[in-house]
């Protein structure tokens, strides 16, 4: 045993005396486990952590199905599910929070709020911090007030004083108690506040806003419990004469399922991290692949010393030890090295992960993430040892090594396996690479790409009329033109409008409706975007009109009903001929009797695109905010806040105080929230795409750098065991471009058969990445980025050969003449 250990020292030694290849390797072995790692720590942490709630398998969602999976549900549909078989419990919360007005406690504040039945915190399992659940008369309208704060609002507004609970707290004017407080770490999607829903009993609301929680008894499938959902809601439809009335075509469609909780909330963010995994992985491969050609170079060159060991009547173990030194060596440094790289990007990284990825939970760094990178370059460390020592040692030339004194190297042996691993290289750059260049290309004509609007100098807020004091749409109205002829009136602003959402935003300005329509034909089946805008709204966000008129101050109550659409919607209903055509609408709202709403098209504006320049383009339907129906825009002040808009001269930001100053003279006591420029918006809603295509990006560039260190090394050792074949064909009369050709030729024949391999595996992952391919409107097959990539690895595979090719055009003749 001691000898082994020797022997393993004195490897090691050498190793470290010349370090050059062992740097070489254990850079190459970090890159590929340090990407792999991070990204499978990303994954274990959103993805496969279990959800902080008791037996988080038994928990499933039900609802309509949208992505492949349980979406969504109405009240109406919630009250038809009760009683499934095979489910102990359910619970209903809203799927976005509502802003609400709140005071005690601090200053007058907006705040995020959520709804959710009494069996909602029971059903997941969830145990207060303080306090308690919603009582079954809070759960009912009208009845006693109640909310239940967060963990981080009960720490921010009260500084964790245990006292809060059983103190009164304003909401939208009314006082409400406080009974309890949710335990950290349980974000329930980023609200403030949990409010009861208080459902009616037989509700007709079949807006499809909320979700539905259920826990499974034991032993039963999440698919039992779908089927008997669809079922009942089928027999709902038909009872309700939905299928048979005149949006039977839409209905007909949807389906209802169940599916686990875990993967109903991160159906958005799965293709996203599918697609960095496949990327690391291609990367992690691409490094194993050249940490084994590194081995077997390394093999090769040490054949003269194996042939004395043999000669010498050496084991095979023996003679392995070496070279299995060598790799223990390099794979112990790749993986310590690879864990840094991955901590150090997860810390990094902390600020760029969306808060919904992980609801709320800390991204924990522990000592998983070494233990991975360990397992990870260990394991590859030992294939490519073993595949370097299954060539260097299966076929040992004694007499031939020690009469050559090493020299007959890779020519005789591995030439075949090197130029394997080289197009292999190449293949998986290549792929990495054309994924890569289809994101660099969409970002580089999302930069190009008009907004349709104009962001600069313009300065936003949300406000959200305390209903206490402004009880109906008489009262709003008169507070937005009151806010708006004092912002006016103030020095540098130019321009000031209001409206239910902004040219671009977040998903919480979404709002459709359904049953938009030209007169006498079928509701569109992708409901379009309606919004409620006031005067002024397109000249303050610089919307051009391609035809007619934007809405005027004459654009009121009483007057002619008068709508603007984008052109996206006077394409897919009016052929793109829409100017003075009539659109109408039902509004859902009781209050509004069912009456239509019927308006005039008076303009037509260009696309805009309120996601980002990779977003959806919808269709979008404006009408004027004082002509909205009453009970639509009640419906609206339910869960959404007025959005207002300044266009200044200057900075934005620097009207923060003359914005809160206006509000405050107009109305006192009126919260307003998230103050921002509308570039510092824009920004926001490409930051999620920005940062995809950034680490797609670091991705592609490890994969080039690999791909080029692999193809030099093996070009190198390749030439170095030829030398006496070039000095021969010297001393014979060749011209040193000639040798220098041959060995760029053979050098380019590999990267073109690595070239088609590799557009051969990006066409198997297009199906894999299908969705993200979809989501940045790309095809794999994108003429510029299969050229780039095809230039950038000829390119690369030049470099690599170059400097081989130089040196076999230089091997002197009379070396090579003596060696024979």
């Amino acid at each position: 045993m001691t000898i082994w250990f020797e022997e393993i020292w004195r490897t090691w030694r050498a190793g470290l005396r010349k370090p050059g290849f062992v740097l070489l390797a254990t850079a190459v072995l970090a890159l590929g486990v340090g990407a792999s790692t991070t990204v499978l720590t990303l994954i274990d942490r959103v993805l496969l952590e279990p959800l902080p709630y008791p037996q988080p398998s038994r928990l499933v969602q039900l609802g309509m199905e949208k992505f492949g999976v349980a979406y969504w549900i109405s009240p109406q549909e919630y009250q038809h599910a009760q009683s499934l078989q095979g489910v102990q419990s359910m619970g209903l919360l809203t799927r976005f929070p509502a802003s609400l007005n709140i005071a005690g406690g601090g200053e007058p504040e907006l705040v995020p709020a959520l709804y959710a039945d009494r069996g909602l915190l029971p059903t997941l399992g969830v145990r207060l911090s303080l306090g308690r659940n919603f009582t079954v008369q809070e759960d009912q309208p009208n009845g006693p007030k109640a909310v239940i704060l967060s963990h981080g609002f009960w720490m921010r507004r009260y500084g964790g004083d245990p006292g809060a609970v059983g103190r009164t707290m304003s909401i939208e004017g009314v006082s409400y108690a406080i009974v309890g407080v949710l335990p950290e770490h349980v974000g329930l999607h980023q609200g403030d506040l949990l409010l009861p829903a208080a459902l009616p009993a037989n509700s007709t609301d079949d807006g499809p806003n909320y979700r539905a929680v259920a826990r499974l008894a034991p032993g039963v499938h999440a698919a039992s419990v779908g089927s008997e959902l669809q079922v009942r809601m089928h027999a709902m439809l038909v009872d309700s004469g939905a299928l048979s009335g005149p949006d039977s075509a839409y209905w007909s469609r949807q389906r209802f399922r169940a599916d686990a909780l875990g993967t109903a909330l991160q159906v958005q963010t799965r293709p996203v991290l599918t697609m960095f995994l496949a990327s690391a992985l291609l990367v992690l491969l691409l490094a194993m692949v050249n940490l084994a050609n590194l081995m077997l170079l390394r093999m090769l060159a040490r054949s003269h010393d194996a042939a004395v060991r043999d000669a010498l009547g050496a084991s095979w173990q023996r003679r392995a030890v070496p070279i299995a030194a060598e790799g223990l060596l390099v794979g112990l440094g790749g993986s310590v090295l690879g864990a840094v790289l991955a901590v150090a990007a997860l810390v990094a990284g902390r600020g760029l992960i969306p808060p919904d990825w992980l609801d709320g939970r800390p991204l924990s760094i522990d000592a998983s993430i070494v233990l991975t990178a360990l397992g990870l370059g260990l394991a590859g460390t030992v294939l490519a040892v073993s595949l370097g020592l299954w060539r260097g040692l299966a076929r040992t030339a004694s007499m031939e090594e020690l009469r050559e004194g090493g020299r007959s190297g890779m020519a005789q042996r591995g030439s075949l396996l090197g130029r394997m691993l080289v197009a292999a290289q190449v293949a998986i750059a290549a792929c990495l690479l054309c994924m890569a260049g289809l994101f660099l290309h969409a970002l580089y004509d999302a930069a190009h790409a008009p907004l349709g609007f104009d962001s600069q100098g313009v300065l936003t807020f949300d406000l959200a009329p305390v209903r206490t004091n402004y009880p109906d749409a008489a009262s709003v109205q008169e507070l937005d033109r009151r806010l708006l002829e004092r912002f006016r009136a103030q020095p540098g602003v130019a321009q000031a409008t209001v409206g239910t959402g902004l040219p671009a935003g977040d998903y919480s300005q979404n709002f459709y409706l359904g049953n938009i329509r030209a007169p006498g034909e079928e509701p569109l089946a992708n409901s379009p975007q309606f919004r409620g805008v006031g005067p002024g709204y397109f000249a303050t966000f610089g919307i051009g009109m391609r035809e007619g008129r934007g809405f005027l101050v004459t654009d009121g109550k009483g007057a002619e009903r008068v709508a603007v659409i984008n052109q996206v919607l006077a394409e897919r209903m009016y052929g793109g001929h829409a100017l003075g055509k009539n659109i109408e609408f039902s509004s859902p709202a009781p209050g509004d009797g069912g009456r239509p709403f019927v308006a005039r098209i008076v303009g037509v504006i260009g696309t805009i695109s309120p996601f980002g320049p990779l977003g959806s383009k919808d269709g979008i339907l404006y009408v004027p905010l004082s002509q909205v129906p009453d009970g639509l825009l009640d419906v609206y002040r339910s869960g959404n806040p007025l959005r207002f808009a300044l266009r200044v001269n200057g900075d934005p930001d620097s009207y923060r105080g003359t914005l809160a100053a206006a509000v405050a003279q107009v109305a006192p006591n009126q919260p307003v929230a998230n103050v921002r420029s509308m570039q510092r918006i824009v920004r926001d809603t490409t930051d999620d795409t920005r940062m995809n295509l950034l680490l797609v990006g670091v991705f592609a560039t490890l994969a080039l750098v690999l791909a080029g260190v692999g193809m030099y090394a093996v070009m190198a050792v390749s030439v170095a065991s030829r030398e006496r074949e070039f000095g021969v064909r010297l001393a014979l009369g060749a011209s040193p471009s000639r040798l220098a050709g041959i060995v760029l030729r053979g050098g380019l024949l590999q990267i073109a058969v690595g070239l088609a391999a590799g557009f051969a595996l990006a066409l198997l992952l297009s199906g894999m990445l299908g969705a993200v391919l979809m989501q940045i409107q790309r095809t794999v097959f994108d003429l510029p980025v299969v050229l780039a990539v095809c230039a950038v690895l000829a390119a690369a595979g030049l470099l690599a050969c170059l400097l081989p090719a130089m040196r076999a055009a230089r091997v002197p003749p009379m070396r090579a003449l003596r060696g024979e």
